[in-house]
């Protein structure tokens, strides 16, 4: 079996499915931080702007600077916060276009794991970062189960299908996150996990906003009609309807922060 790669290209398509699920997780992920108002920002892998809006709406930041290699979601990222303390750029988070030490903060949310090479994306981001500035990120506990549709994914596999998988999966593991801030100097050097749970109003709500999600449409594209409706039905017979007929499910993410020295 090979593991359809993950594309993001459509900021809208990414804010049905990821958007809601952002917006939770890094409600918890911010009060954790608890970075001061007035900072300089880097928000690296913004994606559709959905966590640089989060850091406008609860951090007060002087400025941020964002980046994505995706042109199409940072398209969708200008237009949501156009007139905001933002500028957007494209490119990798394994050479930023900063200078050293010229932000406070420096974060990669739901994103660590999309970098090739984590090690070099955690030494850019400590690189940016003025001494006594905060580092951080938050991802999907992969391996723990904790990603949103781990429900769907579960069900893919037992039936033999290729689950889409980022490149460095096993970075949002907590011992590896701890591993790779320490790896870049950083001190204080901090973990927590992140669980929370969003409610559909039906399991049709939740299966389409599941499978519209990027990475779920290119995997579903070419399978069979059959296959389709049985991936489905076997999803519906693991989420059984609350009383009034809504769903509720949980993911949980880890996330680490530290001071660069």
């Amino acid at each position: 079996m090979v593991d359809t790669p993950i594309v993001f290209g459509d900021g809208a398509a990414y804010e049905r499915f990821m958007g809601g699920w952002s917006r939770l997780a890094g409600d918890v992920f911010l009060d954790w931080v608890a970075p001061p108002p007035g900072l300089r920002w880097a928000d690296i892998g913004c994606g559709n702007g959905a966590s640089t809006e989060l850091l406008l709406e609860r951090c007060a930041p002087a400025m941020i600077e964002a980046i994505d290699p995706s042109a199409g979601q940072l398209d969708y990222a200008r237009k949501r916060l156009a007139g905001r303390a933002v500028r957007f750029e494209e490119g990798s988070a394994m050479a930023l276009p900063y200078a050293d030490a010229s932000v406070d903060a420096a974060m990669m949310a739901l994103v660590l794991f999309f970098v090739p090479e984590p090690a070099r994306g955690v030494a850019e981001m400590a690189r940016i970062v003025a001494p006594g500035g905060i580092v951080a990120a938050y991802a999907w506990d992969l391996a723990g189960g904790g990603f949103p549709i781990a429900v769907i994914h579960d069900e893919m596999r037992a039936l033999g299908m290729s689950v889409p998988q980022p490149p460095s999966a096993d970075a949002a593991r907590q011992e590896n996150m701890a591993a790779l801030w320490s790896a870049a100097g950083l001190r204080d050097v901090a973990l927590r996990s992140i669980t929370v749970t969003r409610r559909f109003a039906d399991f049709d709500t939740f299966w389409q906003t599941s499978v519209e999600g990027p990475a779920m449409v290119a995997a579903m594209a070419d399978l069979p009609r059959e296959t389709a409706e049985e991936l489905r039905r076997r999803v519906r017979a693991r989420l059984p309807d609350e009383p009034d007929g809504g769903i509720t499910i949980q993911a949980t993410a880890n996330a680490v922060k530290g001071l660069k020295g």
